[in-house]
C-alpha cells in the first residue's frame, strides 16, 4: 500500500513523463507546487518506488521513468478524470453530425478521426455478419444463369456472392424467391436463421418456387461464412508510431508497423466486444509479444444495447491515458448513437 507521499510522486512522474518522454529527475519535481519536499526526501521515496517495481531507472545517474506495473497502478489507482477540450468535443461532434447512413464509411471516418486527435494508431472493428438483424436481400443476375446474392444488415455489414441458378428461371419467379426471402429475414438475427427458422423458410419455398432448390442455395451462400471470426479493423494513423521517441529505432518500429500493416490477426488486438466497457491492456498485457512496449485503450460500440463491435488507439506505454480514455470513450458513446439513429433505433 502506498503513503498519500509516494502517490503524489508516481502520479508526478506518469504526467512528467508522458509529456516529456525524459526521466524525471527528484529536482525537478522539487519545483513542483504540488510536492513540497526537498530533492533528497523525494529521492528515497523515488528509491522506494523503485523497490516496489513502479519505477524504473534508466542509467544510473538519470532520474527515474514509470514501469508498466507503475503505469497499471496509475491508471487502476491515480487517473484523474479530466474533461475533453473544447477543440476536441468540436471536432467529433462534428464526425457525428453529419447523416452518415452506411455505418462502414462511419467507421472509417472514426478511426481517422481517433488517429488525428490523438497522434496514435487507431484500431476500429467493423461489425461481422453474425452480430446483425437482415435488414434485406438483392439478386442481381449478371447472365448466363449467374447471378450476385447480397445480403444487407442492420449493423451495415454488407455480405455479396457470386451464384448459379437454373438458366430456366424466369424474371417473376426471381422476384418471387428474393420477396419470399426478405419477408421471412427482415429483422431476424443472422445467428438465428440457420436453426428451425431455415427449416421452414426451405419448406416454404418448396411449396411456393418451382425452382426451391436455387432459392435454398442463394441462402447457403450468404450464410456460409455465418460463425467467421476473421472480423474486419480498420487501422488509422499507422505512421504515427514513427512519431513517438520509443519508436524512432526504425528496427524497433518496423515489426509493429508489418504488424498495423498486414496482420492477420488485427482483431485480437482488442478484446472481444462482448465483455462490454472500457480496458487498457500495458505492455506484457497484450496478448502479442511485439506490443509489450505498447498500450491499447479500447471500448465498446453498440446498437442499442447490443455490443456490436471496439474501438481502440494503440501507442506506446508512455500515453496520455487521462485524455486518451476520455476520447475514446466519448468516441464510443457517439458512435453507438449515430449508428442507432441511423438504424432508427
Amino acid at each position: 500500500m502506498l503513503t498519500d507521499r509516494q502517490k503524489i510522486i508516481l502520479s508526478a512522474i506518469v504526467e512528467d513523463y508522458v509529456q516529456s518522454a525524459e526521466p524525471v529527475g527528484s529536482r525537478a519535481l522539487s519545483k513542483q507546487m504540488r510536492i513540497p519536499l526537498s530533492p533528497a526526501t523525494i529521492r528515497n521515496e523515488m528509491s522506494d518506488l523503485e523497490q516496489l517495481g513502479l519505477l524504473d531507472q534508466p542509467h544510473t545517474s538519470s532520474g527515474r521513468v514509470p514501469s508498466q506495473k507503475g503505469y497499471r497502478f496509475y491508471v487502476d489507482n491515480l487517473l484523474q478524470t479530466t474533461a475533453l477540450d473544447q477543440k476536441t468535443v468540436v471536432a467529433l461532434r462534428d464526425v457525428y453530425a453529419q447523416r452518415i447512413v452506411e455505418v462502414e464509411r462511419m467507421i472509417q471516418q472514426t478511426s481517422q478521426i481517433l488517429s488525428e486527435l490523438t497522434q496514435y494508431t487507431s484500431l476500429v472493428q467493423v461489425p461481422t455478419l453474425r452480430e446483425g438483424k437482415i435488414k434485406h436481400v438483392e439478386l442481381i443476375p449478371i447472365g448466363n444463369g449467374a447471378a450476385v446474392a447480397i445480403l444487407v444488415t442492420d449493423t451495415g455489414h454488407v455480405e455479396n456472392r457470386h451464384v448459379k441458378l437454373d438458366e430456366q428461371i424466369s424474371a417473376d419467379e426471381l422476384v418471387a424467391m428474393v420477396n419470399l426471402l426478405n419477408s421471412r429475414l427482415k429483422d431476424v438475427p443472422v445467428s438465428r436463421v440457420k436453426s428451425h427458422l431455415y427449416r421452414e423458410i426451405a419448406r416454404e419455398m418448396s411449396v411456393a418456387l418451382e425452382h426451391y432448390e436455387d432459392a435454398i442455395s442463394v441462402l447457403d451462400e450468404l450464410l456460409k461464412d455465418n460463425g467467421k471470426t476473421d472480423d474486419k479493423v480498420f487501422v488509422g494513423g499507422t505512421t504515427n508510431m514513427l512519431t513517438q521517441p520509443e519508436f524512432r529505432d526504425v528496427e524497433k518500429a518496423r515489426p509493429v508497423l508489418e504488424f498495423l500493416e498486414h496482420g492477420s490477426q488485427l482483431q485480437k488486438v482488442l478484446p472481444r466486444f462482448e465483455s462490454g466497457g472500457m480496458h487498457v491492456r500495458i505492455g506484457v498485457e497484450n496478448d502479442f509479444p511485439l506490443l509489450h512496449d505498447c498500450t491499447v485503450i479500447s471500448a465498446t460500440y453498440s446498437i442499442g444495447q447490443t455490443p456490436i463491435g471496439s474501438i481502440g488507439l494503440l501507442g506506446p506505454t508512455r500515453m496520455d491515458y487521462a485524455r486518451v480514455m476520455r476520447i475514446v470513450e466519448y468516441v464510443a458513446k457517439s458512435l453507438s448513437r449515430a449508428i442507432t439513429e441511423a438504424k432508427g433505433g
